[in-house]
């Protein structure tokens, strides 16, 4: 395609664009004597009008350029200049697919609230993940901006899909960044395509080093692909993206576990701070999204709206619940909607593991030197190190070898012999007693070996398990040891176990994740880092999971369950964790802590859905430093997570209330506020994160009944001989389509995963269907035995697939310039169907009305239910009477005035509730005193997109889109009816 690259100056102030041109989508338009099709405008501060066009007329046919209206001369064709014509093919379906394509291409406008789209893909019907999409589109806010804080496991993922599903749809999704962790790109990749048919280009270290072969020197990568996804530790490097970021604007921009971008000043804080205020929507995922410090917390709100929180330090639930939408698993929605399709969960079940001789030495030598029990100063001058020294051992005598070895070095390195002798003798009799130790002297690693094969793990089973380990001398040591153990030799016992820590690249850990989730692959057991605690899908293959040790964190914990503890999981997911005992006095063995933790954070996942606000700190990290702390001044771990944080002051502890209050309170089902209509929402209860479940039947105007029925006539119109020109084969049982995509498919196909074109050889032909539960048994069959992708065979066609707009558009293009056809209908007279829309100044529509009108002047503003009482449809004859257009054209000014006076009519009554949300949020913007001058900027500028989204005052730009014309025989047979009623009575 071509893209052009624009700055943030360019977009700017959009009211400011000169003439204030509409294009609106599906429109055609002149430019350098050649007709094109309109898909999107959007005007800019210095260059006019931004449009997006595909050509329709010969010369240019099926190509995608962009151009600027103070670049070149665009001619949106004048309605009055509309040329009618004959319509002779059968059924008029010429016609019908006409007009249900330019329905289908038109935006809907900002004041349609409901869902459109949300019954058409491929995942089940559960209300509670539409409400984040609900959210954003509600009005309560000036933009789609939204953080989703679902707890692990409730399908985050998916709720974005919808959101950015229904962004498209609205003609606000055409430029999609989607930032995740690296060793999540291509599952969040899988699942928006497979689940919604919406493509992501990845653009990880790889794919962009391929993109800066295939463009020109110096162009910006970003701007090759319409929809992107990016690893956030491939685009942190700011030095190396950031001018390119600057020049792009976007429709809308995810952020996938955000909460990485609290720290002010880190790269991850930098690229948030730039994106941003060059997005339209954006949209932040995070299942701990807080790290309990009100400023910080703030600083991640402003980023979705800087005008929400007044100060920083002080500041309630109410004032941004509607930006953030909370749910847990024993949340009333959740766990209603959820019945018999999730499993749940058990306790984690403690493995006691008595220490071995070997290892109840080094027992001793840690209570007696490093951890005192009798209140004896330790060894080391570093309080917190011999608790790192504990937990190292805990984890393996692998671990604690290499913990011992770099402290060594560390003390070598300091000039001072007689302030470390001491340390580092220690530290010598502590590598003395790990020298020589081996498997047969971890009681953890026979116990873990005796619990995997309990559960079936091994050659001979498909059974899969997940072990967990802090650290990566542990993995490292166990993927050495732990497949002999279970009886596998040789390859078969290399491609039985995969590795997966943050020392691999992005490849590297894609490529397991992807592994570990294919039944065909022969991986059994993952030996995993908590790099994969966070949004990873293990739950595919894998019902089981081991904590070979176990992190001092219920907030980790409950990370790692949420692997397998997940939406989808068709098992009981089940626990276990290896604690190690000692029978020596004064040993702080796993039942210290590890032991009770796993307790704890059971009970708060019953009791809470949730165990972060536990503590009081919401970081695992600082949960881990807070309770080695109060374990230095005697307090139990009971004492520590029920007591107030180590250091906490006034402040913090209100902070803590507002955070227990705003989190915890998550396990009642919002009520829809009265007097709400059934089907929308008010922004009210939308901003408080409630609404009424939407029916989507109303909201999308349509002639055909189906986007399956429409495919089938467009394949028919512009495809007759298909079966020769495309290889068409159709399976009427099935319904699978499968076809060789012509050359300008695939062109738009390049918008697809890489990886997904090559396995399925997707430029060769092409497997799609309309068949949810073929899709879906695809889907499945791709993860099963003897699979090597999991990428599916068969695509489902919903409304945003590539193959259903690529025929949309082959359809529009049916038609000539300013063409418009003649149906013959049920009417008494000539009707008009006439398009008009309302635009803001952004160039989005803010009305749209399908009108019939007459010659009289009389309007008809429901034009779909006058198609259908017209008798318009597959089963109408078309009798292929010849009609004189020059009476009809000659009345088409008049017809349209009449249009323009029936909108401007209504036209308040019609603006009136997006006008006064909009209205709200400048009274907000009022009350939102600056104290910096860039922060005053910031309130000028959203002072005036507030007025940017408001309808202009121009005119209505009006289309005329066909002429239903009386038909003689159905007037004849009316008038015979009428006059034998009398007889009759």
């Amino acid at each position: 395609m071509t893209a052009v690259q624009t700055s943030p100056e360019q977009i700017g102030d959009a009211s400011d664009a000169a003439g204030q041109e509409q294009f609106p989508a599906g429109a055609q338009v002149l430019v350098r004597d050649e007709v094109w099709l309109v898909r999107n405008a959007v005007p800019t501060r210095h260059d006019g009008t931004r449009v997006e066009v595909v050509g329709v007329s010969d010369f240019v046919r099926d190509q995608e350029a962009v151009f600027f209206t103070r670049l070149d001369a665009i001619e949106l064709i004048d309605p009055r200049d509309t040329r009618l014509i004959a319509d002779d093919s059968p059924n008029y379906r010429r016609s019908r697919l006409f007009l249900e394509a330019v329905l289908r291409r038109t935006a809907l406008p900002q004041s349609e609230r409901r869902l459109a789209l949300a019954d058409s893909f491929l995942l089940d019907s559960l209300p509670y993940q539409r409400r984040p999409a609900e959210l954003a589109l509600s009005g309560a806010n000036l933009r789609p901006r939204l953080l989703i804080a679902d707890v692990v496991g409730l399908g985050k993922t998916l709720e974005i899909g919808l959101t950015l599903a229904e962004l498209i749809r609205r003609g606000r999704g055409e430029r999609i960044l989607v930032v995740t962790p690296q060793h999540v790109l291509e599952q969040f990749q899988h699942e928006l395509w497979t689940r919604f048919a919406i493509p992501l280009v990845r653009l990880d270290s790889v794919g962009i080093e391929r993109i800066q072969r295939e463009i020109p020197a110096g162009r910006n990568p970003f701007t090759f692909f319409k929809r992107v996804i990016v690893s956030i530790d491939t685009l942190k490097n700011t030095d190396q993206y950031r001018h390119h970021l600057e020049q792009i604007r976007w429709d809308a921009v995810v952020i996938d576990e955000s909460h990485n971008l609290i720290n002010r000043g880190s790269l991850r804080n930098q690229l948030a701070q730039t994106l941003a205020p060059r997005t339209d929507a954006l949209i932040l995922a995070s299942a701990t999204p807080h790290n309990g410090d009100a400023k910080s917390f703030a600083e991640l709100i402003g980023l979705l709206d800087p005008a929400a929180i007044r100060d920083p330090e002080n500041y309630r639930a109410e004032d941004i619940e509607h930006l953030f939408i909370r749910r847990t698993k024993i949340s009333t929605e959740v766990r209603e909607q959820m019945k018999g399709q999730w499993a749940d969960r058990g306790p984690s079940q403690a493995v006691h593991c008595p220490a071995t001789s070997a290892e109840e030495k080094i027992f001793e030598e840690l209570a007696a030197v490093w951890l005192p029990h009798d209140g004896s100063p330790s060894v080391s001058s570093v309080p917190l190190f011999p608790y790192t020294l504990l937990k190292s051992f805990l984890s393996s005598h692998a671990a604690l070898k290499a913990t011992v070895t770099a402290r060594v070095k560390t003390l070598e390195k300091k000039d001072d012999p007689q302030g470390t002798a001491a340390e580092l003798s220690a530290l010598h009799r502590l590598a003395e007693l790990t020298a020589d130790l081996t498997e047969a002297d971890s009681a953890k690693f026979g116990a873990l070996v005796e619990q995997l094969k309990s559960i079936g793990v091994g050659p001979a089973s498909d059974t899969r398990v997940v072990v967990f380990s802090e650290r990566v001398q542990t993995l490292e040591w166990l993927a050495t040891v732990l497949p002999a153990a279970l009886g596998f030799r040789g390859r078969v016992a290399r491609d039985a176990l995969r590795v997966m820590h943050g020392g691999l690249s992005d490849e590297q850990q894609m490529q397991v994740v992807e592994e570990f989730g294919l039944a065909g692959a022969p991986v059994r057991i993952l030996l995993t880092g908590d790099v994969a605690s966070e949004g990873v899908n293990l739950h595919r293959q894998c019902h089981q999971l081991v904590h070979y040790d176990v992190p001092w964190s219920l907030i980790r914990i409950e990370q790692r369950n949420g692997r397998i503890d997940r939406y989808g999981q068709a098992h009981p997911p089940q626990f276990r964790a290896l604690i190690l005992t000692s029978e020596t006095e004064g040993a702080k063995d796993d039942t210290l802590v590890s032991e009770r933790l796993l307790e704890r954070e059971d009970q708060a996942h019953r009791s809470l859905g949730t165990a972060e606000a536990v503590t009081g700190l919401y970081r695992a990290e600082a949960e881990e430093k807070s309770l080695i702390q109060d374990l230095l001044r005697g307090r139990t771990v009971d004492e520590s997570l029920d007591g107030r944080p180590s250091g906490a002051d006034a402040d913090t502890e209100a902070m803590d209330d507002f955070l227990a209050d705003f989190f915890g309170s998550v396990g009642e089902e919002p009520d829809t506020e009265a007097g709400t209509e059934a089907g929308e929402s008010s922004p009210e209860s939308a901003g408080s994160g409630t609404s009424t479940s939407t029916a989507t039947g109303s909201v999308l105007p349509r002639l055909f009944d189906s986007t399956a029925h429409f495919l089938d006539e467009a394949l028919r119109e512009v495809y007759p001989d298909a079966r020769d020109r495309l290889d068409l084969d159709r399976d009427e049982q099935s319904g699978l389509l499968s076809f060789r995509p012509p050359a300008d498919l695939l062109h738009r196909l390049k918008a697809l995963p890489v990886d997904y074109l090559r396995e399925q050889r997707l430029r060769e032909r092409l497997l799609v269907t309309f068949n949810r539960r073929l899709a879906q048994h695809s889907l499945q069959r791709a993860r099963e035995a003897g699979s090597t992708s999991s990428w599916p065979e068969i695509s489902l066609l919903t409304d945003l697939h590539p193959v259903v707009e690529w025929l949309t558009d082959k359809v529009l293009v049916r038609l000539g310039r300013q063409e418009a056809p003649m149906i013959t209908a049920g009417v008494a007279e000539p009707t008009y169907l006439v398009q008009g829309v309302y635009s803001n100044a952004l160039g989005r529509p803010t009305v749209v009305k399908w009108m019939g009108v007459t010659r009289r002047g009389a309007v008809d503003d429901d034009m779909v239910s006058l198609l259908h009482r017209s008798g318009v449809g597959p089963t109408m004859a078309n009798k292929l009477r010849y009609r004189d257009p020059a009476p009809l054209v000659d009345a088409i000014p008049d017809v349209l005035t009449a249009a323009e006076a029936f909108m401007e009519q209504h036209r308040d009554a019609w603006d009136r509730p997006l006008r006064e949300s909009i209205e709200r949020h400048k009274l907000r913007l009022g009350d939102w005193e600056q104290p910096t001058l860039a922060d005053e900027r910031t309130k000028k500028r959203l002072t005036d997109l507030a007025d940017d989204l408001l309808t202009t005052g121009q005119s209505p730009m009006l289309r005329v889109l066909a002429v239903l014309l009386p038909d003689p025989d159905f007037a004849a047979a009316a008038s015979i009816a009428l006059s034998a009623t009398p007889a009759a009575l």
